[in-house]
């Protein structure tokens, strides 16, 4: 993950701790994805997401107050 330089958006903090959300769902890849557009339903009930951009989401922890800051980083 590429390191960001923020403030946290809560606290104004500048110290945090990297990590990702897991996605332990089946089928998954162990992170979870931000996917561009509006939700659409499959015929099941599911996300239909055929063909959009997907980017892995990243999340940094504020170190003073614990508030969860989110990036799409990487494109997968």
């Amino acid at each position: 993950m590429a390191r960001i330089e923020a403030n946290c958006s809560q606290c104004g903090g500048v110290e945090f701790e990297d990590g990702f959300i897991e996605d332990n769902g089946q089928g998954s890849q162990g992170h979870a994805r931000w996917i561009s557009g509006p939700l659409q339903r499959g015929p099941f009930g599911g996300a239909f997401r055929f063909g959009a951009p997907r980017w892995i989401v990243d999340a940094i922890r504020c170190t003073h107050c614990n508030h969860l800051e989110l990036y799409a980083d990487d494109r997968s």
